[in-house]
């Protein structure tokens, strides 16, 4: 029988080592997106028939790699998963092996699909495709790491995100389904098309940020 929780005794580990660490890092993989992927992975247990301490200690540890550069902090959050000692109280090593390449296979860069169904569940939990989590996160981003940037180029680096990641040619993929996430990337996908829309979007979320 599968359980409907995580084990208390991992929680309490992930809540108090693990999820704090997230307090360092941009709003873009702050606390506050790291525990949303959580809920949203565990979400998927039932219909996936996941192992669900697996899935919760994959979705918490999946962004634990920005401590270093963030173009391989996939690939660095899966080798502190797998290097985390103290996981092997509850897993084996075959285990670690999946959790480890779920966390390397979550980017929605990847050059290939997710080798598992736990790498599948956390690369669709951690898009949250709804059009106001994106767009933040995206302007979010740009403030944080491009603080250089006027309005114009911020603007101009939004666009070419958009356009490159969730437009109808961007490089974005779904692994789950019928998820919700389907019906949120056709509402982004319409306000992308749209110039004026998505400029209208930008400006509210820039002066909202910068305010």
């Amino acid at each position: 029988m599968l359980k409907n929780t995580p084990s208390l005794d991992l929680v309490e580990f992930v809540e108090t080592q693990i999820l704090p660490r997230y307090a360092n890092f941009d709003k873009a993989h702050s606390l506050e997106h790291v525990t949303r992927v959580v809920r949203r992975s565990l979400e998927m247990v039932k219909t996936t028939g996941a192992d669900i301490d697996m899935v919760y200690v994959v979705a918490a540890y999946h962004d634990i790699g920005m401590s270093g550069p963030r173009a391989i902090h996939h690939l660095t959050g899966g080798k502190i998963l797998a290097q985390d000692a103290r996981l092997r109280r509850w897993f084996s090593a075959e285990q670690l092996k999946i959790m480890r390449e779920a966390v390397e296979d979550h980017r929605a860069s990847a050059s290939h699909s997710p080798r598992s169904i736990y790498g599948k569940i956390v690369a669709e939990a951690d898009r949250d495709l709804s059009p106001d989590v994106v767009f933040r996160r995206t302007v979010q981003f740009g403030l944080a790491n491009y603080p250089g940037l006027d309005r114009e180029h911020q603007w101009q680096r939004f666009r070419e995100h958009m356009d490159n990641k969730y437009s109808q040619h961007g490089y974005i993929r779904l692994w789950i389904p019928n998820s919700p996430n389907e019906r949120s990337l056709a509402e982004l996908r319409n306000i992308i098309a749209d110039a004026r829309m998505l400029r209208k979007q930008f400006d509210q979320i820039y002066d909202d940020e910068t305010r």
